[in-house]
């Protein structure tokens, strides 16, 4: 059975997640920033990469 932070998600749902648009997720991802593979032509990511990167992202502005 899989683990509810396996589950994949895609741009639109990142970016809600991120308080980002589509585009720019799909920017990051490219760019190897947001942790993601393509499958077939859109990107996927997996729910516990993001929730991860949030949180390395709201370490960095707590720092600064």
């Amino acid at each position: 059975m899989a683990d509810k932070d396996d589950l994949l998600l895609n741009s639109r749902e990142v970016a809600f997640l991120l308080d980002l648009s589509p585009d720019t997720v799909n920017e990051l991802a490219r760019r190897n920033v947001l942790p993601a593979f393509k499958k077939g032509r859109q990107w996927r990511f997996r729910k516990r990469d993001i929730t991860l990167f949030k949180r390395q992202l709201k370490g960095l502005n707590v720092a600064a």
